[in-house]
């Protein structure tokens, strides 16, 4: 259960027996646990390492440290890798939006290609993404920006989901976290998780997207702006691309249902992520957008934060996070 720690199944269990026998030596664990008593010492050595364990090499001696501080260490630097993670993430779905915009700035509207079409018109685009939903065999991702969904985009959605759930389709979306605090769009994600399908929160999405049977996948010309189309991408490098950015989002997603965990900083994936942004120089509207909150709760919460930091400006609270550990 700790491998996301760098903890594997034969390390946690030594480490469990070492808190529950502190006074076993090598042998006694490694006939208590059935292990090689190589791999007893592989383990012992690697709980070292972790600042789990202190060892003294000159007797041989193994003790336990406090497992609430060991583990508050691991759990921050896992966080941390995470977050890396994701704004990496995140930096390249931007930059395949960029690769794709720049194609579509030379694709001529209407004309079909081999590996990308542009699709103007958003009645064109709904018709093309109900089509592709409709004629889904295995899967389908997408990514749903903005927190609550318009009623008129779940309508259409509703019976389209419904079919390809019966049809044995597994569905899966990501939400911005913000999603929860429109009750229609959770009433929504409720029915359709009933129903079989699955969804995860990020605090960011970085766009709207779609893709069917790791196939084909929708994609909006300009991220910004709806009006500008879509491209249907079918080039398989390109739709590889897209689902591992779908895969990262959705591994540090959190299952709707539960609530986002806070960090040993006490901070929800949101409230990092304003950080983040505050950090590099975001405005409060650009923080906003980014986040599918309004500006009086990105301002509330920034407020929040600059207490907690006792930082004087926005800035100068993303500045301090990050000296203190909590980026």
């Amino acid at each position: 259960m700790l491998e996301a720690l760098g903890i594997k199944e034969s390390t946690e269990a030594v480490y469990r027996l070492l808190l529950e026998r502190p006074e076993f030596d090598v042998p006694e664990m490694a006939a208590h646990l059935g292990l090689p008593e190589s791999e007893v010492r592989e383990a012992l050595a690697c709980l070292a390492d972790l600042k789990l364990v202190l060892m003294d090499d000159s007797s041989g001696e193994v003790e336990p440290f406090n497992p609430d501080v060991g583990f508050s260490f691991l759990l921050s630097r896992a966080e941390a890798e995470l977050s890396k993670r994701k704004r990496q993430v995140e930096r390249a779905g931007r930059a395949v939006a960029g690769i794709l915009a720049s194609y579509a700035d030379h694709a001529e509207p209407g004309v079909r290609h081999d590996l990308v079409d542009r699709i103007t018109g958003l009645d064109n685009v709904r018709e093309r993404l109900e089509d592709l939903a409709a004629n889904a065999r295995t899967e389908c991702l997408s990514l749903l920006p903005g927190g609550a969904q318009l009623p008129d985009t779940m309508d259409a959605s509703q019976p389209l989901d419904q079919l390809a759930l019966e049809r044995g389709v597994r569905i899966r979306s990501i939400y911005q976290e913000s999603f929860r605090n429109d009750p229609p769009t959770v009433e929504y994600v409720r029915w359709y998780c009933d129903l079989g399908g699955e969804a995860r929160t990020v605090p960011v999405v970085p766009m709207l997207m779609v893709i069917v049977d790791r196939e084909a996948a929708l994609v909006p010309v300009d991220p910004e702006d709806g009006r500008a189309g879509a491209l249907e991408v079918r080039s398989p490098g390109l739709v590889h691309a897209l689902v591992v950015l779908f895969d990262r989002l959705w591994d540090a997603g959190t299952p709707f249902g539960e609530s986002p965990r806070r960090d040993a900083h006490d901070l929800s994936p949101q409230e990092r992520e304003l950080l983040m942004l505050l950090g590099i120089g975001c405005t409060d509207d650009i923080a906003a957008r980014r986040l599918g909150v309004s500006l009086r709760t990105v301002r509330r919460m920034s407020s929040e934060l600059m207490n907690r930091l006792g930082a004087r400006s926005r800035f100068e609270a993303g500045v301090r996070a990050a000296k203190e550990g909590w980026l």
